[in-house]
């Protein structure tokens, strides 16, 4: 940074609120900016990037009435064999699909709550 600009900071920072209020409004004038116009769009870009598009299928629990079912529903959606199904609904919480759409995430959360199983998205 250049001096000019370093001692143009440090004389800022030496104003009160009210003169850096007035500061503010009249460059605001003498340019013809607002600078309210400049953080609006950065707070606008915020939420858009929050937006979640991939989702991890969790295995939470089950009820142990409908073990058989999950199990079932585990070896449809990940292939594994049935000691890979079992250990997997036994050793929940397990992570079943990673990085899915958020309408898959969903269809396999309908699957697997229809055969007794509690899962979240994540």
């Amino acid at each position: 940074m250049s001096e000019k600009v370093t001692a143009m900071i440090e004389e800022i920072k030496g104003l009160t609120v009210l003169e850096l209020s007035e500061l503010v409004h009249a460059l605001e004038e003498e340019f013809g900016v607002s600078a309210a116009a400049m953080a609006a769009p950065a707070a606008a870009a915020a939420p858009a990037e929050a937006e979640k598009t991939e989702f991890d299928v969790v295995l939470t629990g089950f009820d142990a009435a409908a073990k058989i079912k999950v199990i079932k529903a585990v070896r449809e959606i990940t292939g594994q064999g049935l000691a890979e199904a079992k250990a997997t609904v036994e050793g929940a919480p397990k992570t079943l699909k990673e990085a899915v759409s958020k309408d898959e995430a969903e269809a396999l959360k309908k699957q697997l709550e229809e055969a007794g199983a509690k899962v979240e998205l994540k």
